[in-house]
């Protein structure tokens, strides 16, 4: 049986992951709107419906999220890396506060949220804001899915595939082989699955899922 269309809200849909997942939720036939900044949306895949607003006003995105039963938070700073702490906090951290106020105040239904693979032993200040963003959206009670890569490879973000002898390596030594596979690397495409059956089949009422990187490889 095929999953309910679900009336879908994406931030970050002008993004990296946010235009690929667009297009493979439209192509499942679900309503997707975009909430994107003002000036953006001819970025946004053709087929989603679009509004313009400021991503950090809950009220505002409390307003577009009425009548969605789903929202896809994706927004967050462009190749993150240390000497973006403070980016962190004022773009990851603060638009996840945002949106998850908002959805609990708009009674969305389910919450899906892009994290990080943690503990982690770099990135300190990245993985900090993340785990901060879930903590924050934990205290709205929405019912939500957490995924948690490490890093997703795709156009423009390939250069990890150097270390993948390593990580093979590191699976084949017992006291490295659980750090190897929780900051494994997935592919755009296996990050895109795990997104849309995120959606598609979201946990029971009240309670929260959390995918680590070998959810996200084996989602379907």
């Amino acid at each position: 049986m095929p999953p309910r269309p679900r009336r879908i809200a994406i931030t970050g849909a002008t993004g990296y992951l946010g235009r690929v997942v667009t297009c493979k939720l439209l192509a499942n036939e679900h309503d997707v709107t975009a909430l994107v900044r003002h000036g953006t949306r001819h970025r946004v895949a053709a087929g989603a419906h679009v509004v313009e607003l400021d991503l950090f006003n809950p009220d505002e995105l409390a307003t577009a999220l009425k009548g969605r039963d789903t929202v896809l938070h994706l927004v967050g700073t462009a190749h993150p890396n240390p000497s973006k702490a403070e980016e962190f906090v004022r773009v990851d951290l603060a638009s996840a506060r945002a949106c998850a106020a908002a959805a609990a105040s708009a009674d969305v239904q389910h919450f899906v949220y892009v994290s990080v693979a943690q503990p982690a032993p770099v990135m300190k200040a990245y993985i900090a804001a993340r785990m901060e963003a879930e903590r924050v959206l934990g205290k709205t009670q929405l019912t939500a899915t957490v995924l948690r890569p490490w890093y997703v490879l795709g156009p423009g973000h390939r250069w990890p595939v150097l270390l993948s002898p390593l990580y093979a390596l590191a699976t084949l030594i017992p006291a490295l082989r659980a750090g190897a596979q929780r900051l494994g690397l997935v592919t755009l495409e296996q990050m895109t699955n795990a997104l849309v059956h995120a959606i598609e089949q979201p946990p029971r009422t009240g309670s929260r899922k959390i995918m680590e990187v070998p959810d996200i490889r084996a989602a379907r």
